[in-house]
């Protein structure tokens, strides 16, 4: 079912089953998805462009609109192929409208829109933080409704009682540096070049976990907040002491030790939180999503944690932890579902600043 809205117009289409193509501009990566109601995801395309920002050290937003503007007719086009259909049979079209760069986003919405008018469909604006809360369901092994969420992605870090679509009661949240942030930065801080959050844990790997001990930020608060800032400035500090020692040439086998430090506090904060918010909410399942949860200690040590206390934990497939459109088609096909309108083709507004709780039906 599809209840289409506009300016004094409201009607309900039927559509058995829907077919949604999802866009996703929202920040490095484009990405273009179908999903089918029925028979689930089709097909997807993504394009990264870490390689051309990494010349900078970082993404350039008005180069990341550029490129986006450049990709996303050919990977548009791949999706339709490989998943053997039209745009005619499209009945609805998501894009992510916010949060992110706003230049990126509203590449995505301008096409998502003028694309919608020309084939009289309508679209759907999804949250990017909710295309990342949901995209577990797109796993094998799918959860159910309710389930206590980490969404680790990006500048976010959230606990969250998810009941339904859009029935989300905010747990805790970080109050400075989300974890995403703390693993970029702290990457940074020992030399690691641009993307440094991945390079950071795959060089943890080889570090000694007892070889230096790094803060863990709010353990023992009482609440299911976070904060990060200050395990970086103890990166930097370790850093710094090492200098003082050995010079300004960082050497491999500290880099490892201090990636391993970092990894082992961020980890345990976030494996203890969610532990909390499960014996908080009284819940068995536990989604962890966003660039982070792929993280291969963390995942790890909640696996161990879930045979013990005997809850399961659900995490997306390892494609759709970063940006993808997959993930937009998704949540604007179970936002159809759940009764969200759909919008009359034109509206190009974009929210770079738009908080998920404003998502939730339940106001919390």
């Amino acid at each position: 079912m599809i209840i289409l809205q506009g300016k004094g117009y409201r009607q309900v289409l039927k559509f058995v089953p829907m077919l949604i193509l999802g866009i996703e501009s929202s920040c490095d990566e484009t990405g273009i998805a179908l999903y089918d109601s029925a028979s689930g995801l089709l097909s997807h395309a993504l394009h990264s462009q870490v390689a051309m920002h990494a010349e900078y050290g970082g993404v350039v937003p008005e180069l990341a609109s550029r490129d986006h503007i450049r990709r996303v007719v050919p990977l548009l086009r791949s999706t339709l192929e490989n998943a053997g259909k039209s745009l005619a049979e499209v009945d609805a079209i998501a894009y992510t409208r916010g949060p992110g760069l706003s230049g990126a986003l509203l590449v995505g919405c301008a096409f998502a829109e003028a694309l919608a008018l020309a084939l009289d469909k309508p679209t759907i604006p999804v949250h990017h933080l909710e295309g990342h809360l949901l995209s577990p369901l797109l796993s094998s092994d799918p959860p159910t409704f309710p389930f206590v969420a980490l969404l680790v992605s990006g500048g976010h870090t959230q606990l969250m009682r998810v009941d339904g679509v859009g029935r989300y009661e905010l747990l805790g949240e970080t109050l400075d540096d989300a974890a995403g942030e703390a693993f970029d930065k702290s990457a940074k801080l020992l030399g690691l070049p641009y993307p440094g959050g991945a390079l950071l844990s795959k060089l943890a790997e080889q570090g000694d976990p007892e070889k230096y001990t790094l803060p863990r930020p709010m353990l023992h608060s009482g609440d299911l907040s976070f904060s990060f800032s200050g395990l970086k400035t103890a990166v930097l500090t370790l850093v710094r002491e090492r200098q003082a020692v050995a010079g300004e040439v960082l050497d491999e086998v500290f880099k490892a030790d201090a990636a391993r430090a970092f990894q082992e506090a961020i980890v345990e904060v976030l494996v203890k939180k969610s532990l909390k918010a499960m014996k908080q909410t009284g819940l068995k399942q536990l989604v962890v999503a966003g660039g982070v949860g792929a993280n291969k200690q963390l995942r790890a040590t909640l696996n161990d944690e879930a045979r013990r206390k005997r809850f399961r934990v659900h995490y997306p497939e390892l494609e759709f932890c970063t940006d993808n459109g997959a993930m937009i088609a998704l949540a604007g096909c179970l936002r159809l579902q759940a009764g969200t309108p759909a919008k009359l083709a034109g509206d190009f507004a974009v929210q770079p600043r738009w908080p998920l709780m404003e998502m939730s039906v339940s106001g919390k």
